[in-house]
């Protein structure tokens, strides 16, 4: 039974569990953002299941090459591909939960799970981002026993559990009587676009299953709600008070203050937080209502960690008191270390700031840490721009690299990229110095797990999707098919844990759980020398870097040395820095990881160039780790 008021819930039976503790260290973890939607619906056939078994019943057999492009053959094909991807596919939690053990195999350790509350129901919002009900789970998703589920299995295999979760707006809960902009007789009807102007709206209605405004705009008795409960409307009925809404209209200067706190998005609708100064701030119910709504997933599910949707689009008075009654909650019932990621966008010193004035544990969205990771991996961006991202600066009053190891998610796909416009390429899309972008794309997640941060892998990265165009769902393929399957296909599934890059990276993520200086330790991109006397950092010729790109990890007296050849046609050789204080001439360096199995065998003697030194070779486009 789904209740319908907060007032319905019993806390007192949700508290009578054992809950599972929060990790020691975040950066610890490895987390993976999957759109559950588009990972699984627990039909595939010929996978390795979660005890590591080869599944010989199900529907949907293995992506093989001759698959792509087997969804658009022709015109009518390649339509209904594009129009599929705008829908529901068919992923569900139980599909999810049949796959933990591919992604334990991988080495994950953290799965981000986009959101899966109870959708409007005439729209085929599939993303996540348009809930109806907040304390029930969408039935295109499943049950509430099947996050349940999820969540044991994950916990189970070593795999903590983060929801996707929204404060800032609800779905398209009700309609505008709009009476101004853009105004036009529509079937003998005014109707108007609705924009924000700092006035607000008259409301039509909540809307019913249909999407027509049928049910006045204040809450439904609850014993005349048959026609409301459950696809109409709002719910828990708390939702339904007057005052929840700014009833502003939708966001039309995304950067204009208090435009982009008050306003839409799109046609969600806005839920008022609250008022006032950050330290005198007031939240409103609805405020106290969310708080409630995500305490009660905590207990029910036993969840281990929140990413908070649009962060910038909250007062941060609003965000300070969620965090504060999260964290609290979540201390009460012996989770010491719950972890809440924002999504802040606007660069370092605004998630900085964000971060020490509200609580939140993680900043996601640093907007140029996508950009810089991916084109250093590629070969178009000098080094310095990427690690200076993470050194020591007075742009965030820190001496310490601390807060750069546990404050930042790092990523480089993901589901929106609005860095790129109407531009959308995953990382594996196109050519890379005449290679197949696949084939840079292991580099690119070497960096991501091997600096500073908490790294953070988007669904299909490890089977090398290469989703492409003018529109975010190009991003957003299906890995178990269906009518939307990467690469163009329909029918055909893509967990394959023979593929190189998946290989290659669970064998990495082992090395880094095996090393904590891998993951804690303080970073340095290190000068290089083709001649041993003339020492600088990597820099980009022409527009192009073909050169070695090293970093050390330096933690409680350990250094580990990584590095890779930026140049994908031809072996690199160079002279790399390393910490003098660390290591003596004559000693050596020997591998603990390589894509190249040559030098899986070398070890590099230390000398005495530019304090301290080893000469490295890199074959084209490989990754090395070195340790003494």
């Amino acid at each position: 039974m789904v209740e319908k008021s907060l007032s319905d819930i019993d806390w007192g039976a949700l508290g009578v569990k054992h809950f599972h503790p929060s990790p020691a260290a975040w950066e610890d973890q490895v987390l993976y953002f999957l759109m559950l939607d588009r990972f699984s619906d627990g039909r595939e056939k010929l996978y390795i299941d979660n005890q590591g078994n080869r599944v010989t019943g199900g529907e949907t057999v293995p992506f093989e090459a001759h698959d792509r492009g087997n969804a658009v053959g022709t015109p009518a094909e390649r339509a209904r591909w594009f129009e599929a991807g705008g829908r529901y596919v068919g992923g569900t939690l139980k599909g999810l939960t049949s796959k933990i053990g591919y992604l334990q195999r991988l080495g994950i350790t953290a799965v981000w799970v986009s959101p899966i509350f109870k959708q409007v129901a005439f729209e085929q919002t599939y993303h996540g981002y348009g809930i109806q009900n907040f304390l029930d789970i969408d039935p295109h998703f499943g049950t509430r026993d099947d996050l349940r589920q999820l969540v044991r299995t994950a916990h189970d295999h070593g795999i903590y559990v983060i929801l996707d979760i929204i404060l800032n707006h609800t779905g398209d809960v009700f309609a505008y009587q709009a009476d101004r902009y853009d105004c036009r007789q529509v079937d003998g009807e005014l109707r108007c676009d609705p924009r924000w102007d700092g006035r607000s709206y008259e409301v039509s209605g909540f809307r019913d299953a249909a999407g027509q405004p049928a049910f006045a705009f204040e809450p439904a008795a609850l014993e005349t709600t048959a026609t409301a409960w459950p696809d109409g409307a709002v719910w828990p009925v708390e939702f339904q008070q007057p005052g929840i809404f700014t009833c502003k209209g939708r966001i039309d200067n995304w950067d204009h203050e208090p435009e982009f706190l008050e306003g839409d998005f799109f046609s969600l609708k806005d839920v008022r937080l609250g008022d006032g100064p950050l330290n005198f701030f007031r939240p409103s119910q609805g405020l106290k209502f969310l708080g409630d709504v995500y305490k009660f997933w905590i207990a029910f599910a036993d969840v281990d960690g929140f990413r908070v949707d649009t962060v910038k689009h909250m007062h941060a008075g609003a965000t300070r008191y969620f965090t504060s009654v999260i964290h609290e909650f979540a201390q009460s019932i012996g989770k010491e270390n719950f972890y809440l990621i924002g999504e802040i966008t606007g660069g370092r010193r605004r998630a900085f700031t964000t971060l020490e004035e509200t609580g939140l544990n993680a900043a996601l969205g640093i907007n140029d840490i996508p950009d810089r990771l991916e084109y250093l991996a590629k070969g178009y961006r000098d080094p310095a721009a990427y690690f200076d991202l993470f050194r020591n600066s007075l742009q965030v009053h820190k001496e310490s690299h601390v807060w750069f190891r546990n404050k930042v998610v790092t990523t480089f796909d993901d589901h929106d990229q609005v860095r790129k416009g109407e531009h959308k390429a995953r990382f594996c899309h196109g050519k890379v110095q005449g290679h197949d972008a696949s084939e840079a794309v292991f580099n690119v997640l070497a960096l991501l797990v091997t600096t500073l941060g908490i790294p953070c892998v988007y669904y299909g990265t490890e089977q090398c999707f290469d989703g492409h165009g003018p529109n975010d769902r190009y991003l957003r393929e299906s890995m178990f098919g269906g009518e939307f399957g990467a690469f163009e296909s329909r029918g055909r599934h893509f967990f394959n844990e023979d593929g190189r890059v998946y290989r290659q990276l669970a064998a990495l993520l082992d090395v880094r759980r095996q090393h904590i200086t891998l993951r804690r330790g303080r970073q340095y991109l290190r000068p290089i020398s083709g001649d041993g006397i003339h020492f600088g950092l990597p820099r980009p010729i022409g527009g192009r870097l073909r050169s070695i790109v090293a970093w050390s990890r330096v933690f409680n007296g350990q250094e580990i040395l990584v590095a890779i050849n930026t140049d994908y046609t031809g072996t690199q050789t160079a002279w790399v820095t390393i910490d003098n204080g660390l290591h003596r001439a004559g000693e050596t360096l020997h591998c603990i990881f390589s894509t190249d199995r040559q030098v899986m065998t070398c070890r590099l003697t230390i000398e005495s160039k530019n304090g301290k030194s080893v000469l490295a070779t890199l074959p084209a486009g490989a990754f090395v780790v070195y340790a003494h």
